[in-house]
């Protein structure tokens, strides 16, 4: 099938069903398409805004036969109202040195990648990622993205460790989560929603619209913790509808159970 951009016609294709990641007894597809080099970042603008999320050079989005669990989720970061337990967030990681690099790859970062991959998701898809696949998830694009770095205090002169990264797409209305990953052992400093919070200060100082998080999957461990945030937009069939507070409490009792 096509569909029309502003610059060009994009075949798009639909992948066979497989094992669902998130939900049990399920399967998923995927329709995809590729991102042209010439105009990628407006195209993966468009993409974006009605549900796609970027891998390479790559553009896909659900398309599930029986099931609509997955649902694209943003911030709307001029109205985010921080709560307390997340200003207390922020405040516990106000010692991190935050550095915005280049989309290249370091062996520092896939090394931190592996540390996080292996204690937290040893059974996930990504558990075998290897060094030429991590250089491809970072490099291998034509969109405008960049490494955000967050170190502890460095001394003497030298950088402090490594301990949260994220890549992260510059949309033309905000910013898009990429991939995030951060030190496992640093379980206090709750780095993964630690880093969600610091780019919705960061849109906000900017004054980009939106934080992009990916999809929220209700009723699946790994993705139920979007809806902690609030406000959070979902991309309904009528367009980007506010996160209702009926449904808030019941994913967030999801979430605490």
């Amino acid at each position: 099938m096509t569909q029309h951009f502003p610059t060009r016609q994009l075949r798009f294709f639909l992948t066979a069903p497989s094992p669902c990641p998130y939900l049990p007894d399920r399967f998923e597809r995927k329709v995809f398409a590729h991102l042209p080099l010439s105009d990628g970042a407006s195209v993966n603008d468009s993409l974006t805004q009605v549900g796609f999320r970027r891998s390479q050079n790559i553009a896909y989005r659900p398309a599930c036969e029986s099931c609509t669990a997955c649902v694209s989720a943003r911030i709307p970061a001029a109205d985010y109202i921080f709560s307390r337990s997340e200003r207390r967030s922020l405040n516990r990681n106000e010692d991190l040195e935050r550095r915005i690099v280049p989309a290249e790859s370091s062996i520092e970062q896939f090394d931190l990648l592996r540390r996080y991959l292996t204690t937290r998701h040893a059974e996930g898809g990504m558990a075998e990622m290897t060094w030429p696949d991590y250089v491809a998830m970072v490099e291998d694009t034509a969109v405008r993205t960049h490494v955000v770095e967050y170190r502890t205090p460095g001394r003497a002169g030298y950088p402090g460790d490594l301990v949260a990264c994220a890549l992260v797409d510059e949309m033309s209305d905000g910013l898009s989560l990429v991939y995030s990953f951060y030190e496992p052992t640093a379980q206090r400093r709750s780095l993964g929603s630690f880093m969600i919070l610091d780019h919705i200060v960061q849109a906000g100082l900017t004054g980009q619209p939106y934080v992009y998080l990916g999809y929220w999957v209700r009723g699946s461990e790994k993705m139920d913790y979007k809806a902690r945030f609030s406000p959070i937009e979902l991309l309904r069939p009528q367009g980007w509808t506010l996160l209702s507070a009926r449904e808030l409490r019941a994913a967030t009792s999801a979430v605490t159970a």
